[in-house]
């Protein structure tokens, strides 16, 4: 597995190693004695997917509240998305700063999102299908987000009218989100 440090403290962009023939391929998408060698230290409890059968639907900016916030894996299983992820530890020296990546299925790759970060990403083909795995269970008392076009983050989204749904709407601005 190919480990790319970010710039984002803390936070890590994965390839894993995929094994390909004639026949097509085979790759480990998910090792946790691998994971705890290169500092991601989860026991991830539950899984979560997504379908998006339009291009151009953006989820996000999602997070949730310490003390149920989760460190997230997240891989595309089908299509491709822009992944975002935004630092929002007010006690880090990248607080408020951001990073896109594409993820696909062809690439592969995989984006580890810890703890204090809001995560959002935006469809790029037909029937996009996106697995992550978390570190804590949902909990709706603790679901936060963030505006996906807040000025103040400038996040360079690749569409200018996203299909949203009513909830990421309404999300409040940056400066006006509850954060830890």
């Amino acid at each position: 597995m190919k480990v790319i440090s970010l710039r984002l403290e803390s936070a890590k962009l994965l390839t894993p190693t995929i094994y390909g023939d004639s026949r097509g391929h085979f790759m480990e998408s998910y090792n946790m004695k691998r994971l705890y060698e290169i500092g991601i230290e989860h026991d991830f409890v539950q899984d979560n997917e997504s379908l998006s059968v339009k291009p151009g639907v953006l989820r996000g900016l999602h997070y949730q509240l310490a003390p149920k916030a989760q460190a997230k894996l997240v891989r595309v299983t089908a299509g491709a998305i822009y992944d975002v992820i935004v630092d929002i530890r007010p006690d880090s020296t990248t607080f408020g700063q951001w990073q896109g990546f594409i993820l696909s299925q062809y690439n592969q790759r995989q984006l580890y999102v810890p703890h204090g970060f809001a995560h959002g990403f935006c469809t790029l083909v037909p029937n996009t299908q996106v697995f992550y795995k978390v570190d804590e269970y949902y909990s709706p008392e603790c679901d936060r987000g963030i505006r996906w076009d807040d000025p103040y983050l400038n996040i360079d989204w690749p569409v200018d009218k996203p299909i949203l749904s009513d909830k990421d709407q309404t999300h409040p601005l940056f400066k006006e989100a509850e954060l830890n």
